[in-house]
């Protein structure tokens, strides 16, 4: 009885965390700016792309949870503030998601791409797969897991939703075909609204872990 519980709650904290990483890295928009930055390539070089931007991105989410408790240490954060600010980053992320235009600019993306000759490392890596939001909820996430066993699961999350991206690039040509600008805009406000709820649990953790840390005591909850 005690392993099928254990394999339960594993398999929970294991979705919600996929959840969690998924919807703020959300593959989807990757796919759509890959194929608009991308249209010139051939397909040996968008694959070539699509691989290495993946790859510079699941380093830095490894990196980042790593180091995430020296960070804390070097700068004297405590985890309540980083949940808070943490929280309120993804809040205006996910707001940002669900009041988002019809379209967006390509030649805005184009413009973003045209920063650096390599555009798997700027824009696609950095911020489109592993931005200022995913990086903060996987430190979130790695540093408050109960047990070495619970980062581990934080890190296969991280792989599965950077290895989402991968494909969702090398299918780009198929999934903007299917899904076209409507159903993109469907799945973004779908992900932003996750994105919010997310959002808002990680302010009331670090609310309530604040008020612990200060010996403030919550009565009538």
């Amino acid at each position: 009885m005690e392993f099928v519980e254990l394999i339960q709650s594993t398999l929970y904290y294991l979705l919600i965390t996929i959840a969690g990483i998924f919807v703020i890295v959300n593959p989807l928009t990757t796919a759509f700016v890959f194929m608009s930055l991308t249209t010139d390539m051939s397909e040996q070089q968008r694959n070539e792309t699509a691989l290495k931007s993946t790859k510079i991105a699941t380093a830095l989410f490894f990196v980042f949870a790593l180091l995430g408790g020296v960070i804390f240490q070097l700068f004297g954060i405590t985890l309540a503030a980083f949940r808070i600010a943490g929280g309120i980053i993804l809040f205006g992320i996910a707001m940002s998601m669900l009041t988002s235009g019809e379209k967006e600019d390509k030649s805005d993306m184009k413009s973003k791409g045209e920063m650096t000759d390599d555009i798997s490392v700027i824009p696609l890596a950095i911020p489109f797969i592993s931005g200022p939001g995913s990086i903060a909820t996987v430190m979130i996430l790695t540093s408050e897991a109960p047990t070495i066993y619970h980062t581990g699961l934080v890190f296969i999350a991280v792989l599965i939703t950077t290895v989402s991206c991968y494909y969702s690039m090398v299918y780009s040509k198929v999934i903007v075909r299917y899904l076209g600008e409507s159903g993109k805009q469907i799945i973004t406000k779908l992900f932003g609204l996750i994105l919010a709820v997310i959002a808002v649990q990680f302010v009331i953790n670090g609310i309530v872990n604040a008020m612990a840390d200060h010996g403030i005591e919550l009565t009538g909850v």
